[in-house]
């Protein structure tokens, strides 16, 4: 699935390029020009890959909406886009808890490299869940919850499984799984099909579904 940011920058024209500038990375942006608003929003929706962040904002500056964050988020990578040329802005959001920051004007270039370099980071942490629809995978304890039910599953399906939704969104071919779910282990030719089928069965009561993609594999999406 695309990486999902929040960018919070109140100049509309820059908010715009940087919104067209990341789609072409196909990353999908939700914009918000008010500190206040983007708070009222993170309180409802927390499931973002990457928070891009201007500190100087009306109703709550960046450093409010960063403080209030961390308070209740210590994961979500922060790219704090600022003007201001003192120092201490920069110490201060990085002390509250930003991950990086860009001083403007900066090349795009740049931005792209520095948000790819955070996604990348927050995609390898393993303190991190994945999570597709009402589907969760916990990497530390290494299990599935489902509608926040745990989902208990035999080992082989956990492992497709657990491939599947690192690869959300985007189809996976047979190869792909077996090399990733199944290394090292003897399995029959019909084996992907078979636990595909079962792991269907598993998710039919919910969000997510597991589709065959005519000629090169499955996809893992929610609805």
């Amino acid at each position: 699935m695309s990486p999902k940011l929040l960018l919070i920058e109140d100049d509309p024209l820059l908010a715009s390029t940087l919104t067209a500038t990341l789609a072409v990375e196909n990353q999908r942006v939700e914009w918000f020009g008010d500190g206040g608003e983007a708070l009222a929003r993170l309180s409802l929706d927390h499931d973002y890959d990457l928070i891009l962040l201007d500190l100087n904002l009306p109703t709550r500056s960046g450093l409010e909406v960063l403080a209030t964050l961390r308070a209740r988020d210590r994961h979500t990578p922060v790219l704090i886009l600022t003007a201001r040329a003192a120092i201490e802005d920069r110490v201060r959001g990085l002390d509250l808890g930003a991950d990086d920051y860009l001083a403007k004007p900066f090349a795009l270039d740049e931005l792209e490299a520095r948000v790819r370099a955070l996604l990348r980071r927050r995609q390898n942490d393993p303190s991190e869940p994945l999570a597709l629809g009402s589907l969760r995978l916990d990497r530390q304890r290494q299990h599935f919850t489902l509608n926040g039910t745990v989902l208990s599953l035999p080992p082989r399906e956990h492992r497709l499984l657990a491939c599947l939704i690192h690869y959300g969104g985007e189809p996976v071919d047979k190869a792909r799984l077996l090399e990733d779910a199944f290394a090292g282990e003897p399995v029959g030719d019909n084996a992907i099909e078979v636990y595909v089928h079962r792991l269907r069965r598993r998710l039919a009561a919910s969000d997510v579904r597991l589709r065959t993609v005519r000629g090169i594999g499955y996809l893992l999406e929610a609805e």
